[in-house]
């Protein structure tokens, strides 16, 4: 029987949907049909098959070939099928052993040629194969970041070489992962930012806690400067997490790095950027903003400015750390881990407050000025900090020494250790049972807790907060127990313009 069966995988999101490529020839005239929902360019594979397959010195078949894609109604995309298709119709014409395709999946677009090209998104792949203990061919260019999944990879540059090493002439070797370097800690340094030390101290407590922050602050106070040194602070990605990252990079198109491997990602978009630009969508529902800064950093200049809609879509993925997008016929689910850190001026003309600059906003300006960034997104920002501008003594350089990122991150590590050990996970993700076992007060915290509840007029999820702040600030103190000065200083980084 003149029939070809391989294993592939379709690419919606980080998930890697199983597909089965059955390749039939027949008799009848000679006709290539592809069925199983493909779109464009997988029906315009036909073409690339059939010149890669001349090009190579094989001999296309004047037969009938109906290449199913299952399952049928699921739609399939992209030219990562070209390869499979073209190793099945040389199996059913027994160019090779059909055998030789048991537990092994093919990926790869080719050239009219019979050159592999790399195809994007492929990490996710790789990755499930690996888990069913498959083997996968790639295209050279696709190797080095396959074979950071922990599967057997195979690399190939051109058709002949796939189809001489399935029939057993010419073996292609495994790739072996690269060497990872170390990796260092991001160029800018904390000891560049002049004075702010309550903004430092914040900065410290974000880090230790992976805490959601936003400063406030009149123009070049450092705002920027210190939400850019986050990354320096904070621990680098563990094996899981790091697939994770370079998952969500590879669908996204972009080439792995590797002395960025480990690093935790940092993104900050313009201001001007739009809804799908920052939660993901487009024709292929590729990853987001939010979904590129998984398990790193989101910095959001200028807070304000961004569009009320771009905002809004923020508040649920900071709750879940997900995003479901949606869309005609289309359904994709990404990661979005990210830890929010936002800087905005305290009204439109910036010197509100400011010692040495006269505002000239009017009181209205200010309300609505601070009313574009809405309550619900506020809420889940874990702290408010005021950024005032330094005295000139400090920006002489006769203050004190200031600390430098590495003496900083050694705490955060420290408090990270803590957390995990004690729950597994950073204190600002505690939720139920781990909040309540993690974060027991005394009367007195209590007592202060509830006060400030009262007097704030803080909701549920501030409240809730307000503990996983205090837990983390007690780790940095090496603290088993939550006590009222944790509290005090957590409640202080919370209730921006309103402590008195």
């Amino acid at each position: 029987m003149n029939l070809a069966i391989l294993c592939c995988r379709a690419q919606y999101g980080t998930e890697a949907t199983p597909v089965t490529i059955e390749v039939f020839l027949s008799g009848g005239l000679p006709a290539f049909t592809i069925v199983g929902m493909p779109e464009t360019a997988v029906r315009e594979s036909k073409d690339r098959v059939r010149g890669a397959l001349l090009s190579s010195g094989f001999e296309f078949p004047q037969q009938r070939i109906t290449v199913s894609l299952g399952p049928a109604e699921m739609r399939k995309t992209g030219g990562r099928y070209d390869l499979a298709i073209a190793l099945g119709i040389l199996a059913a014409r027994k160019q090779f052993p059909i055998t030789a395709l048991r537990g092994v999946e093919c990926y790869g677009e080719l050239a009219l040629s019979g050159e592999l090209r790399s195809v994007p998104g492929l990490l996710p792949s790789v990755i499930k194969a690996h888990e069913v203990s498959h083997q996968v061919i790639v295209p050279r260019e696709n190797a080095p970041e396959a074979a950071l999944a922990g599967a057997d990879v195979i690399g190939a540059s051109t058709l002949t070489e796939v189809v001489a090493h399935l029939a057993g002439r010419e073996a292609l070797p495994l790739e072996q992962a690269a060497d990872i370097p170390e990796v260092t800690r991001p160029g800018a340094d904390l000891a560049d930012v002049k004075g702010q030390q309550y903004a430092k101290r914040a900065l410290e407590i974000a880090a230790a806690g992976n805490h959601n922050l936003l400063f406030v602050g009149p123009p070049g106070t450092g705002k920027s400067m210190l939400a850019r040194r986050l990354p320096g602070l904070l621990p680098r990605l563990s094996k899981n997490e790091a697939l994770e990252t370079a998952a969500v990079r590879s669908i996204a198109g972009s080439k792995l790095i590797a002395k960025e491997w480990r690093m935790r990602p940092f993104r900050a978009p313009h201001h001007t950027a739009s809804a799908a630009a920052m939660v993901g969508g487009g024709p292929r529902l590729g990853p987001g903003e939010i979904s590129r800064a998984h398990n790193g950093v989101l910095f959001l200049d200028e807070l304000p400015e961004f569009n009320r809609t771009v905002l809004e879509g923020l508040r649920e993925p900071l709750e879940t750390g997900s995003i479901a997008i949606a869309r005609a016929g289309q359904y994709a689910e990404f990661p979005a881990r990210f830890q929010l850190i936002a800087a905005m001026n305290p009204c439109p003309c910036g010197y509100l407050g400011d010692s040495q600059s006269d505002c000239r906003c009017s009181a209205d300006r200010v309300t609505t000025y601070r009313n574009k960034v809405s309550g619900p997104l506020l809420d889940r920002i874990d702290l408010h900090v005021e950024v005032l501008r330094p005295p000139t003594e400090v920006l002489r350089g006769t203050g004190a020494n200031a600390e430098s990122s590495e003496s900083v991150a050694s705490r955060v590590a420290d408090a990270w250790d803590i957390q995990m050990q004690r729950s597994g996970t950073a204190n600002s993700r505690l939720d139920g049972a781990l909040l309540k076992s993690a974060c027991i007060l005394d009367n007195d915290c209590w007592s202060l807790l509830e006060a400030a509840a009262d007097r704030f007029n803080l909701s549920a999820r501030a409240h809730q907060r307000v503990l996983r702040v205090s837990r983390t600030i007690a780790d940095l103190a090496h603290a088993k127990k939550i006590a009222p000065p944790h509290v005090a200083e957590a409640l202080s980084l919370r209730c921006l313009d309103r402590r008195t």
